[in-house]
C-alpha cells in the first residue's frame, strides 16, 4: 500500500464515519470525495457503499441494547402480535429490509452502470442534483407537526424499507429519507432517528455484500487499504455519532443538502468543462 493509498483511506474513513450520521448522504459525499482524488466514479460507488461496514459497526455497538431486545424477542415471535412489545422491533428491521432489497438491488444495479458511462464532471453534478432533491424532503417534513409515536407498525416498515432502497443511488440520503419519512409519520423525532439507525445495520450490510459480489472482490482498493478505512470509519463514527445526533435536532439540513448539492452541480460543470 503506498503513502497516497493509505491518505485516501484515511480520508475515506473519516468522511463515512462523520457524515454517516448526517441526513445529508454519506455515500454521494464519500462519492464525490473519491471522485475528486481521481476514482472512477462506478468503482467510488461500490467503495462508498462497502465502506459503510465500518459506521455499521458503530451503529451496532451504539445501539447494542436495542438489538438485544429484538434478538431475545425472536423466539417468542407469533403472526398476531408481530407489532405488540418487543416484536414491535424485531418485525420492522425484518420487513423493512426485505422492502429495501426489493427496492434497492435494481436500483443499484442501474446506479452503476450509469456511473460507469458518465465523466467525473457530470457524475459530481447529477449526485449534486440528488442531493438537492434530498433537501426538498427534508425542508417539507419540517412543517410537519410532531406526533407522539414511538412505535414502528407494518404500514411504517414498508413505506420506511421502500424509501431505504431510493438510497442506493448517491446523492439520496438514507438517514434523511427515512427519518423523514417517520416525521411525516407524527413520529417523535429522537424515535425517528434512533428507528432510521436501527435499520441502517443490516442495510449496510446487505449493500456490501452486493458490492463484493457484483464486483468479485473488494472495489478498487487492496484489503490493507480497505482495512484501514473500515477501522478509521467505524471510530470516528462511534465518537461522533452521539455529539451529530443532538447537533442533527438542532441544524436545518434541508439547507446542508442544498449548499452542497449546488456546489456538486457547479463543481461537476466546471470538472466538464475543463476536463
Amino acid at each position: 500500500m503506498t503513502l497516497s493509498d493509505l491518505l485516501i483511506a484515511i480520508l475515506a474513513g473519516i468522511v463515512q464515519g462523520i457524515v454517516e450520521w448526517l441526513p445529508v448522504s454519506s455515500q454521494g459525499n464519500l462519492s464525490l470525495v473519491l471522485t475528486l482524488v481521481g476514482t472512477d466514479p462506478a468503482v467510488a460507488i461500490q467503495l462508498a457503499l462497502f465502506l459503510q461496514v465500518g459506521t455499521t459497526l458503530s451503529a451496532a455497538t451504539y445501539y447494542r441494547h436495542e438489538l438485544q431486545t429484538a434478538l431475545a424477542a425472536v423466539p417468542g415471535w407469533r403472526p398476531r402480535a408481530a407489532y405488540e412489545g418487543d416484536n414491535a422491533i424485531a418485525s420492522y428491521i425484518v420487513i423493512a429490509s426485505f422492502m429495501t432489497g426489493i427496492v434497492g438491488i435494481p436500483l443499484y444495479i442501474f446506479a452503476v452502470d450509469l456511473a460507469g458511462q458518465l465523466t467525473g464532471g457530470v457524475f459530481i453534478a447529477v449526485i449534486g442534483l440528488l442531493l438537492i432533491a434530498t433537501g426538498v424532503l427534508q425542508l417539507a417534513s419540517e412543517s410537519v407537526s410532531m406526533g407522539g409515536h414511538t412505535a414502528p407498525t407494518l404500514t411504517d416498515s414498508v413505506l420506511v424499507g421502500a424509501v431505504q432502497g431510493l438510497a442506493i443511488l448517491p446523492g439520496i440520503s438514507r438517514s434523511g429519507m427515512t427519518t423523514s419519512v417517520f416525521l411525516f409519520r407524527s413520529y417523535e423525532p429522537p424515535a425517528a432517528f434512533r428507528l432510521s439507525f436501527l435499520l441502517s445495520i443490516p442495510a449496510s450490510l446487505g449493500a456490501a455484500v452486493l458490492t463484493l459480489l457484483s464486483a468479485g472482490g473488494l472495489p478498487g482498493i487492496r484489503p490493507t487499504a480497505a482495512a484501514v478505512a473500515l477501522g478509521v470509519s467505524a471510530l470516528v463514527g462511534y465518537l461522533t455519532i452521539d455529539a451529530l445526533m443532538r447537533v442533527v435536532e438542532r441544524v436545518p439540513f434541508w439547507a446542508v443538502c442544498f449548499g452542497l448539492g449546488g456546489l456538486a452541480v457547479v463543481g461537476g460543470g466546471i470538472v466538464s468543462v475543463v476536463v
